[in-house]
């Protein structure tokens, strides 16, 4: 069988299900619940992958959907959809992990998830440590004989420091751990963790697979029978499970996302460029520019730079009002991964007293990249000429 490119998977994939109306594009649906024979259990936990649809929190036509196209773009078995990315983390660490249990962590990433390992897992039992996942020596010191998994996120949010997957793959299988890679700044189209090792990836949806701002969501894909059990435990049970309207948002944008992705990609590599010789601005991480400290790394890992810098200016606290006060395209809010550019500041001491918490050579890893703190710049599909030119008039 021909095996499709991942620029024909991002509109085709998921679409084998019979319609009850033969429409081209995909269909919405909004149903709680579906027509059974009589004699199928009430109980979810009697359902499997071949069960019939009944009820939208266990299974729902559109979800399903999206959640084939995203296995098919991973190249994974299977995917399971939730209400966030943050609910695909606490998903996928409340099914995997028990009273007992270690995780190594990655000590850099989505702020939201170093939260939920510093204050919540603990109060459960599990064992955190946090490692700087860029240097592979130090996630193979962590590991322990109760060891179950290693998260780490590549490139990190926000400063787009890399960990070799291949690399942590082989540590975390040699330990008997899984590998978890949240992709969420790569998207499928510039990184493959599974191709490279990873048990399971992880993206928010609303970032660059909805790529238009309108739509919450996360996934997890990976193998069958992990996927499967996620699905049975806290994909049933728990309850955050993803809106159909926002999943068939979410396949309308990754129709075009193989589109995108070169485009986000190549204006930010323009972006970073300019920023590098911009006389306000002190230093530019991004994984496509030579100066990028893993730069080899990502040439072998990524397909393409991604949409994402972090820049870092002098004065910071006074250039944050400033260019929120002169930017004119690009806006000055959080999240990424939008067609519109975003920009926000991070500072360095802030987000360790509230997410990070790191110390000693952990702190002086993070202000190598981000001194006292940095821009996050999420590069949209505007003009990098106007995007170059509003940077400049704001800066100055």
């Amino acid at each position: 069988m021909q095996i499709l490119s991942l620029r024909t998977r991002s509109i085709h994939a998921g679409e084998s299900e019979p319609l009850a109306v033969p429409s081209v594009a995909p269909p919405l649906h909004m149903a709680n619940s579906y027509l059974v024979d009589a004699g199928q259990s009430f109980s979810a936990e009697d359902l499997d992958d071949t069960s019939p649809l009944m009820y939208s929190r266990w299974a729902n036509p559109t979800v399903a959907q999206l959640e084939r196209r995203i296995a098919a773009l991973e190249q994974t078995e299977n995917a399971i959809c939730f209400a966030s990315g943050m609910s695909a983390i606490t998903g996928l660490f409340t099914e995997t992990l028990h009273t007992g249990d270690h995780l190594i962590m990655t000590d850099v990433g989505y702020a939201g998830a170093l939260e939920y390992t510093h204050d919540i897992l603990p109060q459960m039992g599990v064992q955190v440590t946090h490692v700087d996942t860029s240097d592979i020596r130090k996630i193979a010191a962590a590991v322990q004989p109760n060891t179950r998994l290693i998260h780490v996120e590549t490139p990190c949010n926000p400063i787009l420091r890399l960990t070799d997957i291949r690399a942590a793959a082989e540590v975390a299988h040699e330990a008997g751990a899984l590998l978890s890679v949240d992709s969420t700044f790569a998207s499928p189209l510039v990184t493959q963790p599974a191709e490279l090792g990873a048990n399971v990836v992880m993206h928010s949806l609303t970032k660059y697979l909805g790529g238009h701002g309108d739509a919450l969501g996360g996934v997890l894909a990976g193998p069958r029978d992990v996927i499967s059990s996620i699905r049975r435990g806290v994909g049933i049970h728990v309850g955050g499970i993803l809106s159909p309207f926002n999943a068939w948002l979410i396949l309308r944008g990754m129709a075009t996302l193989a589109l995108r992705m070169p485009a986000h990609s190549r204006s930010a590599l323009q972006v970073a460029q300019f920023l590098s010789d911009h006389p306000h601005v002190s230093q530019v991480i991004y994984p496509g520019l030579s100066s990028h400290p893993q730069y080899d790394l990502a040439n072998t890992q990524m397909a393409m730079g991604s949409g994402m810098i972090a820049f870092q200016v002098e004065n910071l606290e006074a250039m944050a009002v400033q260019l929120q006060k002169r930017l004119k395209l690009i806006s000055y809010a959080v999240s990424l991964g939008d067609v519109r550019s975003l920009v926000f500041h991070i500072a360095t001491d802030a987000i360790m007293e509230s997410s990070f918490r790191l110390a000693g050579e952990a702190l002086d890893s993070y202000r190598r990249f981000a001194g006292d703190g940095i821009f996050r710049l999420s590069v949209g599909l505007e003009s990098p000429d106007d995007l170059c030119a509003d940077l400049d008039q704001a800066l100055a």
